[in-house]
C-alpha cells in the first residue's frame, strides 16, 4: 500500500523533491494542483515533467477517503460518514451559518476519554487518524459539495469524534497542511482546536500553529466535572487552568469555554457563581451548548427559559457568553451525538422517535 500524499506538509514534500534534484518551485506547483485546483491525477498536471508525474504516481497514493453515506438535516446541516482503506469510518459534519460553512472534523475513530454525555464515547477508541485522513475528510467533503451545488467550506472545528490532543502530532500536521498558503490557505482564525482538557498536550500548544482554542469545560466544580468527564480525575480544574495559562494567545484572542447545559446538573446559581470565580473574564468566552439528547442518553436538555436565564446571569456579571444554535439533531449530527454507526450495511439512526427518516438521503461511495 502506497503512503498517502495528504500526509505530507509542503516542507516535507519539498525536502523529498530536493533529494531527487528537483526544485522548491516544483513542490509548490504540485501542491497547487492538489490543494488549490483540486486536480489529484498527476497525469493532468501540465506544467510538471512526465518523469516526475510518473514517479509520483508510483510513489504516493492520491486517492481520498470515500463517502459511505451522507444525510441532510431539515436545518441544512449535512452529515457525512467517511470510510478509510482499512474499513474504519468516522463522521464529519458540514454546518451552515451566515457567510460561512464550517466542517466539524473527526481526529480519531471513536474516543478514549469516555465523557458520559457523549455518544462517541460509547464506541471506545479504535485508532488515531493519520494526518492525511484528517485532511482527507475536508477534501472529500469539498469535492462532494463541488459536485452538488458548489458551496465552499470556510472553517474547520476539531469537534468531531475523538480527542484531538490525544492525537497531537497528526492533528498538528493536518493543521499545518490546512494553513499552508500555497495549498488550502485557511486562515488561523478559521480553525478551532477543541480539547477535553488533556493537560500534558495543552502544555505543548506553544509548539502548535496559532489557531483558536476551545476548552470543553462543562462544569465549574470538580465533582460535577468528574461525573461528566472522567479525565477530570487525573487533570482536575486546578491543573487544567494552570495549563491553560501556558497557552500563547495572540492579541485580541480569547479562549472559548464550551459549557454543556444539562437539566438539573450544572445549570443552577451555584454553577453560575463557579464560572464567574473560575474564568479570567478578559481572556474568556463561554459558549453554552444545550444538551443534545441521543438514544440511551441519561441526561436531558434544560428548557429554553432556563438556558437564556443562565446566559443572562453570566453576561450581567461580565462574562462574554453565547448560546450555540443546535443543528442536525434529526440526523444525530449535533454536538455529542456523533458515532460511526454504519455496521452490516445499515445506518442505525432511527432508534429514537425524535428523528425523521424523511430528512435523510443516501449516497454510494465515490
Amino acid at each position: 500500500m502506497l503512503p498517502s500524499f495528504y500526509d505530507l506538509t509542503l516542507a516535507e514534500f519539498t525536502d523529498i523533491l530536493l533529494q531527487r534534484g528537483l526544485s522548491k518551485f516544483s513542490a509548490a506547483q504540485i501542491y497547487d494542483w492538489v490543494f488549490k485546483k483540486n486536480v489529484r491525477d498527476p497525469s493532468l498536471w501540465t506544467n510538471v515533467s512526465k518523469e516526475t508525474r510518473q514517479w509520483l504516481s508510483e510513489t504516493y497514493d492520491f486517492k481520498l477517503p470515500k463517502i459511505v453515506w451522507q444525510g441532510l438535516s431539515v436545518d441544512g446541516t449535512r452529515k457525512f460518514l467517511v470510510g478509510f482503506q482499512d474499513g474504519q469510518t468516522v463522521e464529519t459534519v458540514a454546518i451552515p451559518a451566515r457567510e460561512r460553512l464550517t466542517l466539524c472534523i473527526s481526529s480519531q475513530v471513536g474516543c478514549a476519554i469516555g465523557c458520559t454525555f457523549c455518544h462517541t464515547a460509547t464506541q471506545g477508541l479504535k485508532r488515531h487518524l493519520k494526518a492525511g485522513e484528517v485532511v482527507g475528510q475536508f477534501l472529500v467533503v469539498q469535492d462532494w459539495l463541488n459536485q452538488n451545488g458548489g458551496e465552499k467550506l470556510t472553517n474547520i472545528v476539531y469537534m468531531g469524534q475523538g480527542e484531538p490532543l490525544h492525537n497531537y502530532e497528526n492533528v498538528k500536521k493536518a493543521t499545518t497542511i490546512f494553513l499552508e498558503p500555497k495549498g488550502m490557505g485557511l486562515g488561523q482564525r478559521r480553525i478551532t482546536l477543541s480539547t477535553s482538557g488533556l493537560v500534558p498536550a495543552i502544555e505543548k500548544l506553544i509548539d502548535f500553529p496559532p489557531v483558536n482554542i476551545a476548552i470543553s469545560l462543562h462544569a465549574a466544580h470538580n465533582e460535577v466535572r468528574t461525573e461528566l468527564m472522567p479525565i477530570n480525575k487525573v487533570y482536575d480544574l486546578e491543573r487544567l487552568f494552570k495549563a491553560i495559562k501556558t497557552i500563547p494567545l495572540k492579541a485580541h484572542r480569547r479562549i472559548t469555554y464550551e459549557y454543556l447545559l444539562i437539566d438539573g446538573l450544572n445549570d443552577g446559581e451555584r454553577d453560575i457563581q463557579g464560572l464567574i470565580d473560575l474564568l479570567p473574564k478578559s481572556e474568556s468566552k463561554v459558549n453554552l451548548i444545550p444538551f443534545n439528547e441521543y438514544p440511551g442518553s441519561n441526561y436531558r436538555r434544560p428548557s429554553d427559559k432556563k438556558i437564556y436565564w443562565f446566559m443572562q446571569q453570566l453576561e450581567s456579571n461580565g462574562v462574554t457568553c453565547t448560546v450555540r444554535t443546535t443543528k442536525g439533531t434529526d440526523i444525530l449530527a449535533a454536538c455529542g451525538q456523533l458515532k460511526s454507526a454504519y455496521e452490516g450495511g445499515e445506518l442505525n439512526l432511527w432508534s429514537s422517535p425524535q428523528q425523521n427518516p424523511q430528512s435523510i438521503s443516501s449516497t454510494s461511495s465515490q
